[in-house]
C-alpha cells in the first residue's frame, strides 16, 4: 500500500527533516521539482478553506501536476455515498488525493482503500500539514528544533493534538495550556507521552498559561472557536486569561517568537499589537505551507 500522511506520526524525524530541508529548497526555486507532470491531483475540501486550498492548488500546479478541486457538494459523499467505494472509484482516476474535512475516520479510510497516497489536510482531530510548516518556521528562525520548548496557549484543538505529536517525534519540548474541560485529546496526549519516552522530549499539560510559556522559545496559539462550533459563544468567557499578550510574551524566553496558524480573532486568542509585533513570522508560516506541502507531495506522490 502507497505511504499516506493521514497522522503527523506517520513520518519519522528523520523525513520530516528531510521534507522541511527541501521545502527550503523550493522556497528559493517554485519550479525546482516537476515531479508531477502529467498527474492528476484530487482535492476534497468538506469544509472551507483559504490557505490550505490555495497552497495545495498552486503547489500542484507549479509541480507540473494537475490539481482537481472536489467540493462537498459536488461529491456523491454529501448524499451518503460510503467513502470506501468514494475511495475505490477515486484511486483509479487520480494520482493522489488531499483532502480536508471534519472526521479523521473518513482520512484513514481513503488512505486505507484508495490505493493511492492520501495527504490529511485538516480533521477535527489533526493538521498535520500545517505543523510541517510551523516546524519549518522554526527551523528559520532558530537554525533547528534542538532544544527549543513550544507552549500553545488556548483550545486543546486539532492543532494542539498535533503540535503534542510533532513535537514527541522530533524531541521538542512542550506544554500545553487550556481551560478546564478544554484539553487536548486524551488519545494524542498519551501517543505523545509514549513517543516522548524514547525521544526525551517533555510533555506537560496545564490550565496555567502563566506557567506553560516559561523558558518557551514558541508561543503558538490559535482560535478558540473552530470552524462548525461558530454557536459556542459562551466559550470565549471561559478562555479569559488565554490570550497570547506582551504580559504573557514576557514570561518566556527573551527571543522567543509568538506563532498563529490563521486566521485570527484579534482580542481574543492573541492582542492585536503581540500580533503585528510577530506578524512577519505568522505569515512567513502562511507562505510555508507552500514550500513544505510541495516538498511532501513529492515525497508522496512522485512514484505514482
Amino acid at each position: 500500500m502507497p505511504r499516506s500522511f493521514v497522522s503527523f506520526t506517520d513520518l519519522t524525524k528523520e523525513e520530516v527533516l528531510q521534507i522541511i530541508e527541501y521545502g527550503k529548497k523550493l522556497k528559493k526555486d517554485k519550479f525546482l521539482d516537476q515531479s508531477l507532470k502529467g498527474k492528476s491531483i484530487g482535492l476534497i475540501f468538506m469544509k472551507q478553506s483559504t490557505r490550505t486550498r490555495l497552497s495545495f492548488e498552486v503547489g500542484v500546479y507549479q509541480m507540473g501536476g494537475q490539481p482537481i478541486y472536489i467540493s462537498a457538494s459536488s461529491t456523491q459523499i454529501s448524499r451518503g455515498e460510503d467513502i470506501k467505494d468514494t475511495a475505490r472509484v477515486m484511486g483509479r482516476y487520480l494520482d493522489g488525493i488531499v483532502i480536508r474535512t471534519f472526521s479523521h475516520k473518513e482520512v484513514e479510510d481513503l488512505a486505507n482503500y484508495s490505493g493511492i497516497p492520501v495527504i490529511n489536510a485538516l480533521t477535527d482531530y489533526q493538521h498535520p500539514c500545517q505543523v510541517l510548516a510551523d516546524l519549518m518556521t522554526i527551523t528559520e528562525v532558530f537554525g533547528t528544533l534542538e532544544n527549543k520548548k513550544i507552549a500553545y496557549v488556548g483550545d486543546g484543538n486539532n492543532m494542539a493534538n498535533t503540535l503534542l505529536l510533532a513535537a514527541a517525534l522530533m524531541g521538542m519540548d512542550i506544554s500545553v495550556a487550556t481551560p478546564p474541560n478544554y484539553e487536548p485529546n486524551g488519545k494524542a496526549v498519551l501517543q505523545a507521552v509514549e513517543i516522548a519516552k524514547q525521544t526525551g522530549s517533555k510533555i506537560e499539560i496545564t490550565n496555567d498559561p502563566k506557567k506553560a510559556v516559561l523558558e518557551a522559545d514558541v508561543l503558538y496559539t490559535d482560535v478558540w472557536v473552530s470552524m462548525g462550533q461558530e454557536g459556542d459563544k459562551d466559550k470565549k468567557k471561559l478562555f479569559e486569561g488565554f490570550t497570547i499578550n506582551k504580559d504573557l510574551v514576557l514570561l518566556a524566553k527573551p527571543e522567543a517568537v509568538v506563532m498563529h496558524c490563521l486566521p485570527a480573532h484579534k482580542g481574543e486568542e492573541i492582542s492585536e499589537d503581540v500580533f503585528e509585533q510577530y506578524s512577519d513570522v505568522i505569515f512567513n508560516q502562511a507562505e510555508n505551507r507552500l514550500h513544505v506541502q510541495k516538498a511532501l507531495m513529492s515525497f508522496l506522490f512522485k512514484n505514482q
